[in-house]
């Protein structure tokens, strides 16, 4: 099975964050500029796809975080490569950490807001490291990891009982590592090493592991 993972374009929060206090994560949407990388990204997985499949194009079928950034990349996607992709879905498994009491505050806010919820959190970052670590009322890197895991029984569905071999999973940047990190059964200190990709980073995996990144 062949799946190019994408994280969404830049957002409206990346480039402001003084929205996050007052709108929910999963409503914010695509800036401008986010939503021009999400067609630069398609014309790479064009080229791609392309390369690969030069006489007849396969069945693609794009997965997509029910989130308004990831839907807006998805949009955006089918605009530059929608030759390719045959259908599109939605999976919630595939949305953000939960960041729970935190979501929306920033980081040097935390110690004042909420003491006493920071600093246990610190310690459990200290004692147990940051994968392990849950964020209050939300997920640890940990948590991401298992609900990505229970996704991938509908892709390997996908490709027994539809003959689907091709994916496109539109993602965000933990999620994203979260996925190559259950699928290629690597580690958490590979995945604590890996550096959140770029805005619009495509990853290429397959049967043979992780091929790198396609557009970075």
């Amino acid at each position: 099975m062949r799946i190019l993972l994408v994280r969404h374009g830049e957002c409206a929060g990346n480039v402001d964050p003084g929205l996050h206090p007052w709108m929910a994560d999963h409503v914010i949407p695509l800036s401008d500029r986010g939503k021009e990388q999400v067609r630069e990204a398609g014309r790479r997985i064009d080229a791609h796809y392309s390369q690969a499949y030069p006489d007849q194009g396969p069945h693609v079928r794009l997965w997509v975080s029910p989130y308004k950034r990831t839907r807006e990349t998805a949009d955006g996607l089918l605009e530059t490569a929608g030759q390719w992709i045959t259908d599109r879905r939605e999976h919630v498994l595939l949305c953000e950490q939960q960041f729970g009491l935190f979501v929306g505050v920033p980081d040097e806010e935390l110690p004042h807001l909420f003491p006493a919820e920071h600093a246990h959190f610190e310690k459990c970052q200290r004692f147990e490291g940051r994968f392990w670590a849950r964020m209050p009322l939300g997920e640890s890197r940990f948590d991401v990891a298992v609900r990505v895991h229970q996704a991938f029984g509908t892709f390997q569905r996908d490709r027994e009982l539809s003959g689907i071999h091709d994916l496109i999973v539109v993602c965000h940047g933990v999620t994203m590592r979260a996925f190559v990190m259950m699928w290629c059964h690597l580690t958490p200190e590979w995945f604590e090493a890996e550096p959140n990709p770029n805005n619009c980073a495509i990853r290429w995996i397959d049967e043979s592991g992780d091929r790198g990144f396609v557009f970075s």
